[in-house]
Formats: C-alpha cells, sequence, structure tokens
C-alpha cells in the first residue's frame, strides 16, 4: 500500500513551486530588459542613419518607403507628432501634413466627376502635377501614409482595394459587394451596361439596375445614352483616368 505524502512533503512541494515561479518571473525580466535595452539601440543607430541619410529621406521616395520599414520594426512612428526629434531632423511630419492637405484639396476639386471615388494611380498624378514647382517627389507609399493620418478628421477618407485597383474614397459612402464587382467590372473599359453586367456576373436585370442606379445617385457613376444600339452606358470616372475630364489647371 502506496504511503501518501505527509504536511513536511506538500510544504516541500510548494516552496519548491514558489521557487520556479520566481525563477521564471526573473528569467523573463532580464528577456524583457534586454530586449529594452536593444530596441533602445536601434533606435540611437536609427537616429544616427536619419541624421547621415537626410537628404535621401526627404528627397527620394522608395529611401523614404524603406526608411519607414525600418522605424516601423523598432516602434518608432516618425509621423505621430509634427513635433520633436523627428520633425525637427528631417521635417517629415511637416511632408506629410502639408500633402495631407493637398490630398484634400484634390479629392474636393475632383469630387463633382468621380462622386468622391477616385483612383490611387490618378491621385497621384494630379498630385504630381500640383508639385511641380516643388523637388520632393511622391509615390503611392507617401500617399497612403498620408491618407492614414487624415482618418483622425472623420471625414470619410479611406484606401479601398477593388479588383487589383487601390481606390481613395473622400466621402462616407458605404459600398456594397454588389457596388464593388460592378467597379472592378468597369475597369476594363471605364463602363458598363445593364446587359454586361448581367451575362458577366450572372445576375437578374433588377439587381444590376438597382445596384447601377445606387451608384448613379451617390455620385460615383456617369450615363451615356448616345450610342445607336440604344444601351445606356454607366461610366464610372474614378476606374478611368481623371485627365480626360479634370484639367491640371483647376487644382
Amino acid at each position: 500500500m502506496r504511503r501518501r505524502p505527509g504536511i513536511g512533503g506538500l510544504q516541500n512541494a510548494a516552496v519548491a513551486r514558489d521557487q520556479y515561479r520566481l525563477l521564471g518571473e526573473n528569467v523573463a525580466k532580464l528577456r524583457t530588459d534586454l530586449m529594452k535595452e536593444q530596441l533602445a539601440t536601434f533606435r540611437s543607430q536609427l537616429e544616427d542613419f536619419a541624421r547621415k541619410h537626410k537628404n535621401d529621406i526627404r528627397k527620394n521616395p522608395a529611401f523614404r518607403a524603406q526608411f519607414h520599414e525600418m522605424c516601423a520594426k523598432v516602434g518608432v512612428d516618425p509621423l505621430a507628432s509634427n513635433k520633436g526629434f523627428w520633425a525637427e531632423l528631417l521635417g517629415i511630419g511637416d511632408f506629410y501634413y502639408e500633402l495631407g492637405v493637398q490630398i484634400i484639396e484634390v479629392c474636393l476639386a475632383t469630387r463633382p466627376h468621380n462622386g468622391g471615388l477616385i483612383s490611387l494611380d490618378d491621385l497621384c498624378k494630379l498630385l504630381g502635377q500640383r508639385r511641380k514647382a516643388v523637388r520632393e517627389t511622391i509615390s503611392e507609399d507617401d500617399c497612403l501614409r498620408a491618407i492614414s493620418k487624415l482618418k483622425v478628421l472623420g471625414s470619410g477618407f479611406e484606401v479601398i482595394t477593388v479588383g487589383k485597383r487601390k481606390l481613395v474614397r473622400s466621402v462616407p459612402t458605404e459600398l456594397n459587394k454588389d457596388h464593388n464587382e460592378i467597379l472592378e467590372l468597369a475597369q476594363a473599359q471605364g463602363f458598363v451596361t445593364v446587359d454586361e453586367v448581367q451575362r458577366r456576373l450572372n445576375w437578374s436585370s433588377g439587381r444590376a439596375t438597382d445596384a447601377l442606379e445606387t451608384l448613379l445617385e451617390e455620385g460615383l457613376a456617369m450615363i451615356d445614352d448616345g450610342h445607336r444600339d440604344g444601351k445606356r452606358r454607366y461610366w464610372f470616372p474614378c476606374v478611368s483616368s481623371v485627365s480626360s475630364y479634370v484639367g491640371a489647371d483647376t487644382l
């Protein structure tokens, strides 16, 4: 017959558990302190790197994107504030705040034509035209970072993906799955017809017409009834080039 452990054995076991727990906590603290020390070292090295390559960061969009990736890996956000070390060293906060204002202006100028939905490609092109006098070129990555900061305004600025294309929304319009599928279909030629939507998406006539009329009411589509076949075209400026309906001089 096996003997049960006595009180002394239970006490010893409890003491051992406490010792293991304390040991585990000490090891975890050492690891945490080591990680904090390593991060502090990385941040210091990042600051040295930023000082050394200041001009490249400001003038080269690709280099700037890589710099942001390095910052993210060590938990540094140069855009968190337009004051402090990064603003004084690089002026990078001011760069994105200025770009954000220009993005708002371009979106407002093109809204009567596209209903507040513009492709990221076209937005970058229009910004490039606007910034011809500025030597600091911009990239899609710059636009995406600036737009992410506009969300604090609560004015509906958001980047959505439709098919293989990124669209910038500047109005709080909610697009459902049907709307997204129509926009993706329209990317091929810039427009769709009710018949095409029915055939390509295997929808009923009512479903196709309802979704297209909703997009029309939201200002995201334009109609064209001037064709011999009598079929109405629903054009979507947000998936076709803006150069044909917005002059650079209006921006």
